[in-house]
């Protein structure tokens, strides 16, 4: 009975492992504001990010001046003016406080039910790019007004179930990592052969870890498969890759500590034979 409870232990590990992990981080890595920006923040040197900003802010900022026979040539000076902004150490700060910004929006539209899209206020960049325009005197940049410039990142037609899986997984955020520990260490408490239970409970995290990497792909698949046509895909891609990398370190982290514990209680096999050989 105890070997077959400590057996049951460990396969169930396989399944709290990705649970556990993605509870965690809905409660604590998208949960929390300095969080969520520090995973957004390489965002802004990212090509197919920063190639959907500039366009959209100088889209919202052209739009905004009338300059008559010389829009043309102004929309082409703009584009410019914003492309070489882009790199500048000015629109990554202006970049981590749209991020900021945008968090309390993606939390309200996971939590209370307002919206079915995740979108960026560009407001914060525009601001800093009038700032940088009207210093290098460019013409009509002082008429350049700051307002609310969305650009629409994902947008689902189902989140109102993604929201009730959400809430689920905040409420669990805590207790199924303690839960995950727990049943690792009962595995081998219980276990007669304590040493085989140390194998079997690495194999247990090992392949919960394996799991909670494939599970991160084919939701990547899933989540850029539904994106509207007017979406930009690789910029999607790099958010998503963003936002689920602490997933994927956990994983890779969990699959070295399995795969330590195998090799442990083989070693201890082959120490304890070796003992006993004459």
């Amino acid at each position: 009975m105890r070997t077959f409870l400590s057996t049951a232990l460990a396969a169930f590990l396989a399944l709290l492992v990705p649970l556990s992990a993605v509870a965690y981080w809905a409660d604590r890595e998208l949960g929390d504001a300095d969080r969520y920006t520090a995973a957004m923040s390489p965002l802004a040197g990212d090509p197919a990010v920063s190639g959907v900003v500039v366009r959209q802010a100088t889209r919202a900022i052209s739009d905004q001046i009338d300059a008559g026979a010389f829009q043309e040539p102004l929309e082409a000076l703009l584009g410019e003016a914003v492309r070489s902004f882009a790199g500048t150490p000015a629109y990554r700060t202006a970049w981590d406080a749209a991020n900021r910004a945008a968090h309390g929006a993606f939390l309200k539209a996971l939590t209370t039910g307002d919206g079915n899209a995740v979108t960026l206020d560009l407001a914060p960049v525009v601001d800093r790019i009038k700032e940088e325009l009207v210093a290098d005197g460019v013409p009509f940049a002082d008429r350049i007004p700051v307002t609310r410039t969305e650009v629409e990142v994902m947008e689902y037609d189902n989140l109102g179930a993604l929201r009730k899986v959400f809430r689920m997984l905040q409420i669990a955020g805590v207790w199924l990592p303690l839960l995950t520990l727990a049943v690792a260490v009962a595995s081998v408490a219980v276990a007669v052969r304590r040493r085989r239970a140390l194998a079997a409970a690495g194999l247990g995290l090992a392949a919960g870890a394996m799991l909670l990497l494939a599970a991160v792909a084919v939701c990547r698949r899933i989540a850029l498969d539904d994106l509207p046509a007017d979406i930009d895909r690789p910029a999607a891609e790099a958010v998503y890759d963003a936002l689920t990398a602490f997933l994927r370190s956990t994983a890779w982290i969990v699959l070295a500590i399995g795969l330590a514990a195998v090799l442990a209680a083989w070693i201890a096999g082959r120490v304890r034979h070796t003992r006993r050989t004459p």
